[in-house]
């Protein structure tokens, strides 16, 4: 095994308070199962959760000497969609299966150069940025909604 300290468990936003430290995670960097971090104040733990998981901004880990690590959205390379249009917009973002985040006044994805080019054809104004991405989680539950079953929604048949 290891000498680090181990997180084993995840506190969702809400249920926690009076995390010490933090880690800072970009969306793809979220998605984890059993991986090896540092956090903020540079010391290294492994988390080691039972299943794949998508952790949201505001999380909390619980390494096991009991210290919570908040976790929170790093910046990385985003798109900011404006328009006449945000919902057709968004539908076109969505049938490419591309994570969005929804604002009141944009839409925002990851940088994608073919995505891009689609959303300036059909009239948008995209623009560049450096920031947090913390996407929609989906229809079918929390997390991502990739490789997502449909078994146990209310419109399995």
């Amino acid at each position: 095994m290891t000498d680090l300290p181990l997180a084993q468990n995840l506190h969702r936003k809400g249920d926690w308070s009076g995390a010490a430290d933090n880690v800072l995670l970009d969306y793809d960097g979220r998605f984890l199962r059993r991986k090896r971090l540092v956090s903020g104040a540079g010391r290294p733990f492994v988390v080691d959760l039972p299943q794949t998981t998508s952790l949201e901004e505001g999380d909390a880990l619980v390494l096991s000497d009991g210290t919570l690590v908040e976790v929170r959205a790093a910046g990385e390379e985003i798109l900011i969609v404006t328009g006449e249009s945000l919902p057709r917009l968004a539908w076109h973002i969505g049938n490419r299966h591309t994570p969005c985040q929804i604002k009141l006044n944009c839409l925002v994805i990851q940088r994608d150069p073919v995505i891009r080019h689609m959303l300036e054809h059909l009239g948008a104004e995209v623009t560049e940025a450096v920031g947090a991405f913390t996407p929609e989680g989906g229809a079918y539950g929390h997390g991502r909604t990739h490789s997502h079953e449909h078994g146990h929604s209310a419109h399995a048949g």
